[in-house]
C-alpha cells in the first residue's frame, strides 16, 4: 500500500493507530476527521495529526448533511432497535465511510483504517460502507492486528514514539464515549456490571429528571411530508432544529436511556445513551401520524419499523433491502403534516395536541354523543361475520 486514509478522532487509540500503520505498513497517511456536531476542537485535532507529519489533514463539516440525509429520514420509520435503542452511533458510520472514500479516490490512496475495536458493531459498519462504495478498496483494522491489547500498551507505544498524550487522558478512562448532534453514548469500564447503575457523570446532555426544573416547557413542532420543520413557529433547517430541541431537552433530563443489547457479532452489551433532541422527534413524529396516517398503512408501516431498525444497527444502511423499506417508508410520509403540541417534564415528553389539514380524524364519527354518521347497528352484523370461525370451531 502506497496510501491510507485513517478515520482519525485525535484521541489515543487513532494517534497511535495513526504512527502504528505508518510504522508497519511504510506508507503515507491521511487523516479524516467528521464534524457531525460533536463538541470537539477541530484545531487540537489538526495539530496532533501535524504533529505526526500528516500532510493531507481533511476535517469535513458534515452537520446539515448528516442530519438532513440521515438522521431525518431514518426518523421518518420510528425505528428503535429492541424497543429502546434510536440508534444514534449507527447512523453516523454510513456517512463516515462514504466520505472517508470519497477521500481515499481524492488522495489516490489505496486503502482506508479505522479504530474500531474486533469486538464491536463499528466494524462492521464501518466496513460494509467503505466495500458499498469501492469494492476493491483495502482496509486496515488495527484492533484486529496488533498486540497492543490494553491502555497502558497503547500509552506505552505512544510515549516510545513521542505522540502526545494529555496527562488526564493517560490513566484509564472510566467509560468509552461517542459523540454527534443526535446522541451521546457511553460504554465499558464503569458500566460493564449490568446491575451497577450508572454514575451521574457519565451523562453530559441532560440533568437527572429529579434536579430538573418543576416547570413543565411547552413547544410545538410542525411537519411537512414526514419532517420536522418548525420549532416554536420559526422555521429551521433539519440540524438547527434537532440542535435546539437538544438543548431544551437536556434541560428537562429527557433521552437518557440504560440499556443491555445484542451486537450483531453474537455478544450482549450494556450502553448508557442520550438522545435529548431525537426523543421529542420520536414522539412529535409518531402523534403526527396518529392522525394523517391511514390505520393499514400505519400497521404496515410499523411492521416493517423493527426490521428497519435492525438493518441500520447491524450497518446495511447502503443496502438494496433498506432503500426498499425507506422508499416505502417515505411514501407513506406525503401527508405527515401538521403541528404537534408537546409537554417537557422531569424526564418525560408529553404530547398535549395534534392537528392538520389533512388530518383524518373525523370527530363527527368519533364522538360519543349523538350523531348520524354511524349507524350503531351496522355493528352487530360486522362482529357477526367477524365471529364465524370462531363459532364454528370443533
Amino acid at each position: 500500500m502506497k496510501k491510507v486514509v485513517l478515520a482519525y478522532s485525535g484521541g489515543l487509540d487513532t494517534s497511535v493507530i495513526l504512527k502504528w500503520i505508518k510504522e508497519n505498513y511504510q506508507c503515507e497517511v491521511a487523516t479524516f476527521t467528521a464534524d457531525l456536531g460533536q463538541d470537539e476542537d477541530f484545531d487540537a485535532v489538526k495539530k496532533k495529526a501535524e504533529a505526526q507529519n500528516v500532510s493531507e489533514i481533511f476535517i469535513e463539516d458534515l452537520k446539515d448533511e448528516f442530519v438532513k440525509d440521515y438522521v431525518f429520514p431514518m426518523l421518518r420509520a420510528n425505528p428503535l432497535y429492541e424497543g429502546y435503542y434510536l440508534l444514534g452511533t449507527s447512523i453516523a458510520r454510513p456517512l463516515i465511510a462514504k466520505k472517508q472514500i470519497e477521500i481515499a479516490k481524492q488522495v489516490n490512496a489505496d486503502a482506508v483504517a479505522h479504530g474500531a475495536t474486533g469486538k464491536g458493531n463499528d466494524q462492521i459498519r464501518f466496513e460494509l460502507g467503505y466495500y458499498y462504495h469501492n469494492p476493491n478498496i483495502k482496509v486496515i483494522s488495527p484492533w484486529r492486528e496488533w498486540d497492543l491489547n490494553s491502555r497502558s500498551s497503547l500509552v506505552e507505544y505512544a510515549d516510545k514514539h513521542g505522540i502526545e498524550i494529555a496527562k488526564d487522558k493517560r490513566g484509564e478512562q472510566p467509560f468509552s464515549i461517542d459523540e454527534n448532534v443526535l446522541h451521546s453514548s457511553a460504554e465499558g469500564k464503569v458500566l460493564e456490571d449490568p446491575w451497577t447503575e450508572a454514575p451521574e457523570y457519565v451523562y453530559t446532555r441532560s440533568v437527572s429528571p429529579e434536579e430538573a426544573p418543576d416547570q413543565a416547557e411547552e413547544l410545538v413542532i410542525e411537519y411537512k411530508s414526514g419532517d420536522a420543520c418548525t420549532l416554536n413557529g420559526k422555521a429551521m433547517q433539519p440540524f438547527e432544529l434537532l440542535n435546539s430541541l437538544n438543548k431544551m431537552a437536556g434541560k428537562h433530563g429527557i433521552g437518557r436511556i440504560d440499556l443491555v443489547e445484542n451486537r450483531y457479532i453474537g455478544m450482549k452489551s450494556r450502553g448508557v445513551y442520550e438522545t435529548p433532541g431525537g426523543t421529542i422527534l420520536y414522539h412529535a413524529h409518531r402523534a403526527i401520524e396518529s392522525i394523517t396516517l391511514d390505520k393499514e398503512a400505519a400497521h404496515m408501516k410499523e411492521s416493517i419499523s423493527s426490521k428497519y431498525a435492525e438493518l441500520i444497527y447491524n450497518g446495511y444502511w447502503f443496502s438494496p433491502e433498506r432503500e426498499m423499506m425507506q422508499a416505502l417508508i417515505d411514501q407513506s410520509q406525503k401527508n405527515v403534516e401538521g403541528k404537534v403540541r408537546l409537554k417537557l417534564y422531569k424526564g418525560n415528553v408529553l404530547i398535549t395536541g395534534r392537528e392538520s389539514p389533512l388530518s383524518l380524524y373525523n370527530p363527527d364519527l368519533a364522538t360519543f354523543e349523538s350523531d348520524e354518521v354511524y349507524s350503531q347497528k351496522d355493528a352487530e352484523g360486522f362482529i357477526k361475520l367477524n365471529a364465524l370461525r370462531l363459532r364454528e370451531k370443533k
